[in-house]
């Protein structure tokens, strides 16, 4: 039996017309969106999340990748590389028409949906990078990996067991990166307005929030920020 039907089996039968409304991406981004943002430190499968009604950025792109997979999608999932001043966030990615989207479940707003008219993985990640930023209004997103095909994972069952996503995370670890700045463009960032960082957490659970070691100010830097991310 394949992981897929393993799902399929293991869903009640609220669950399963629950999920059958989940046939289009935007539906299945708003059902993530529906759910509490998680701060406990654990991995949930798909089946976990839609029973706990809860998650945090990995699971939910393994729910949005386990849900895309059901009408038709390839279960693929990227993650987003910061600096070492924040966290990393994981997408599930899906194409209409030759070009990428993406669904994600995360603690800020403008690190969730994206439309499918990005042309390349690049186009898609930079469209992340001025909503990518941390506690100190720093912008930090400094590239992405390869796409990670989830059907590798099948034997293991991962849609409805949480012990094998340990090893999905490391492999993660392990596939290839992709840059999208120079040192001198990191150089030469400005900070985040902190209207625009306020308009970004709206809705966060602040327990969720990574929080980098503070620097000292200094003439050119000022330690006003406010909260961070994913």
């Amino acid at each position: 039996m394949s992981a897929l039907e393993t799902l399929e089996g293991a869903l009640t039968g609220a669950e399963r017309r629950l999920v059958g409304r989940l046939d289009a991406p935007a539906r299945i981004q708003a059902f993530l969106d529906c759910l509490a943002y998680s701060s406990e430190d654990r991995y949930r499968s798909p089946l976990q999340v839609l029973r706990d009604r809860t998650g945090q950025c990995f699971d939910g792109a393994l729910f949005a990748a386990a849900m895309l997979r059901r009408v038709g999608h390839p279960p693929l999932i990227l993650n987003l590389l910061p600096d070492d001043r924040d966290d990393d966030h994981v997408l599930a990615l899906f194409k209409r028409n030759g070009h990428w989207g993406a669904v994600a479940k995360s603690n800020f707003a403008g690190l969730r949906y994206r439309e499918p008219i990005h042309r390349s993985l690049r186009e898609l990640v930079l469209s992340y990078f001025e909503q990518y930023y941390n506690v100190e209004r720093e912008k930090t997103l400094r590239g992405y990996t390869l796409p990670l095909d989830l059907r590798a994972f099948d034997r293991d069952l991962w849609m409805t067991r949480n012990e094998p996503l340990v090893q999905i995370a490391d492999r993660l670890d392990e596939i290839r990166r992709v840059s999208i700045l120079t040192e001198a463009m990191v150089a030469g960032l400005s900070p985040v307005d902190e209207r625009s960082c306020r308009a970004g957490l709206l809705g966060a659970n602040e327990a969720g929030l990574y929080r980098p070691p503070r620097r000292a100010p200094s003439r050119e830097r000022r330690g006003d920020g406010i909260l961070s991310k994913t």
